[in-house]
């Protein structure tokens, strides 16, 4: 059942029994089909921007697409509006598609500005072809028809949409719920992470984008067959502004809050239409001005929009159940202890001038803790992003196991076993520890999207979220799964990055300053957890700067400085060596 299975049900008996009461007028049953087919449109920007974390102005053409293929086929050819439907969700995700390859690449402010340059665009493109009535549009569409019967009327017609958008509701709450939904929501703090635990940025940005254009097209098709005629009006830049307002009013992290959003706005405009001219004693688009001063003060007061604001007096979301009956997760087979897993050999990298790492080389083998170390600004942790594929290399070469990975993105090398933490914590601060941990085994599933949105994958999933709770139980966080990551204290998130790195079962793990943030008790757990990951045969590569963590966990020593290695050994050898000395540790004296 979906995380919201009880909104969605109580959702569904309101919309059931609206249009049965007598009292209703046609008026507010003809406002609520609107509202529904803008609440799809909505939750397709809910889903890429809210939660997937990119802006779009365009969603309003993808909308026209199916609208004017099922206008065209409906009144030229006589084709069924239901075989239109099918027509126009293959032509929409197909341009969604295409568009996506390019758009989805752009980032910062590009990516808003990218989409609203496709939006002009098509804008222009329907009102100009003749094929499509030019900027007359098209008319004489036929009504749907269930069952021989033609829903001519608001009131049966109503049950159609509000059909397709509890179901959209669901579907989009199931496919959240999901290994592909976590990818997602992983996308809106950053690709760096979800790349290295395996996830493919760029098809999943593809996935959600294709995903939101499918649902306005849905959205497109239905209104067509209920006003009957389309022309360009509907599907311009502006349309697409008002359904953007109405995903971040309603809240734009949240499914249902596109519902409350499209509600709100569609209601306000209607009545603000009507009541701005009176009070000013002019006409004009009022009521656009409006519009902008409530998203200012929202903004200013509730940023998640309203449905987490109502969310907050309603029954806590259940936590995730852990179901000990699932099976466990297949494990990688470590090498023999001893075996050489990572070579680098002369590694280089420059910035422009700035040489950040001059000729690294150095070994690490399994079973075998590995320490980094030097003062600040010594390469360390573009090192670690040259080994895991986060930096391309200028020069040299790393190989694992003997193939050369040098060159080969984050996600390939985190395929082969290689799972690393960050100097600064990634992890998504609204999503719970034990999904941010789930992330790290990305690699370790299958299930797709459309698996996820039927809830195909329980039974991996599952198995998931088992391994992602013994990961947490092993490092000591177990009382802290179902508690949002962001309500930890520093210390803490390290220790989750490391729960998620776990979850890749990695031969290789590199930590980058781990033990930062950790009070005294929690370093000494930490270490023996390191050391019994030695001892299972897990190599270990960290960067730290508490040498007394460094001095009683390690086998060997890497130092740098400058970008360059000035010693390696033993701890008791570079405790004692003078170049240490000199450059990290305060001088001979």
């Amino acid at each position: 059942m979906s995380r919201l299975a009880k909104p969605s049900i109580a959702a569904a008996a309101l919309c059931l029994i609206f249009p049965l009461v007598p009292v209703v007028p046609e008026f507010w049953v003809t406002l609520m089909n609107y509202i529904g087919l803008a609440a799809l449109v909505a939750m397709g920007l809910v889903m890429l921007t809210g939660v997937g974390g990119m802006t779009s102005f365009g969603q309003a053409a993808f909308a026209g697409f199916a609208a004017y293929a099922t206008a065209v086929l409906s009144t030229a050819y006589d084709v069924s509006p239901w075989i239109n439907l099918l027509i126009g969700l293959a032509l929409s995700g197909g341009v969604a598609l295409a568009i996506g390859c390019i758009t989805v690449r752009l980032s910062g402010h590009y990516l808003p500005l990218g989409t609203m340059a496709w939006g002009i665009s098509f804008y222009y493109l329907f009102g100009n072809l003749q094929v499509l009535g030019a900027h007359d549009g098209i008319t004489g569409i036929p009504p749907l028809t269930i069952s021989g019967h033609a829903l001519t009327q608001g009131r049966s017609y109503y049950y159609v949409i509000w059909g397709f958008v509890l179901a959209a509701v669901v579907l989009s709450e199931n496919l959240l719920d999901s290994r592909v939904g976590r990818a997602i929501r992983a996308l809106r703090a950053g690709s760096v992470a979800a790349e290295a635990h395996g996830v493919n940025t760029a098809r999943t940005k593809l996935v959600v984008f294709v995903y939101a254009a499918l649902l306005a097209s849905l959205s497109g098709w239905l209104y067509a067959h209920l006003q009957r005629s389309v022309n360009p009006t509907a599907f311009g830049l502006h349309a697409g502004m008002e359904y953007l307002f109405m995903a971040v009013l309603g809240g734009a992290g949240n499914v249902l809050g596109a519902v409350l959003g499209a509600a709100i706005t569609m209601i306000l405009k209607d009545q603000l239409q009507n009541i701005l001219p009176r009070l000013l004693g002019t006409q004009g688009n009022f009521e656009i001005v409006v519009f902008g001063l409530c998203l200012v003060a929202l903004l200013q007061t509730t940023r998640e929009g309203l449905w987490p604001f109502i969310a907050r007096f309603g029954p806590a979301r259940p936590d995730k159940v852990i179901s000990p009956h699932a099976a466990a997760l297949g494990a990688r087979s470590m090498p023999e202890k001893g075996a050489r897993l990572l070579q680098v050999r002369d590694v280089y990298k420059n910035f422009g001038g700035l040489i950040a790492v001059n000729n690294v080389s150095f070994d690490v083998r399994a079973g075998e803790v590995v320490g980094l170390i030097g003062p600040n600004g010594a390469g360390k942790s573009t090192t670690f992003n040259l080994v895991t594929g986060l930096a391309t290399l200028s020069g040299g070469e790393v190989t694992w196991l003997g193939e050369r990975i040098g060159g080969k993105s984050a996600r390939q090398i985190s395929r082969r076993g290689i799972a690393r933490t960050f100097q600064h914590v990634k992890l998504i601060p609204d999503m719970t520890v034990l999904e941010n941990v789930a992330l790290g085994a990305h690699l370790r599933g299958r299930a797709g999207v459309l698996r996820g949105m039927l809830r195909l994958d329980r039974s991996e999933e599952a198995r998931l979220l088992r391994e992602a709770a013994r990961q947490l139980e092993r490092v000591g966080l177990g009382d802290h799964m179902h508690r949002p990551a962001g309500s930890l204290a520093l210390g803490q998130l390290r220790i989750v990055e490391i729960a998620r790195a776990l979850c890749l079962d990695p031969v290789l793990l590199l930590l980058d300053e781990p033990a930062a943030g950790l009070r005294h008790l929690e370093k000494q757990f930490l270490s023996r957890l390191l050391c019994r990951l030695r001892d299972e045969g897990m190599a270990v590569l960290l960067v730290e700067h508490d040498m007394d963590f460094v001095m009683g966990l390690t086998d060997k020593l890497v130092v740098l400085d400058f970008g360059q290695i000035i010693a390696t050994g033993t701890p008791d050898e570079v405790r004692s060596d003078p170049k240490v000395l000199e450059a990290y540790l305060g001088g001979v004296a």
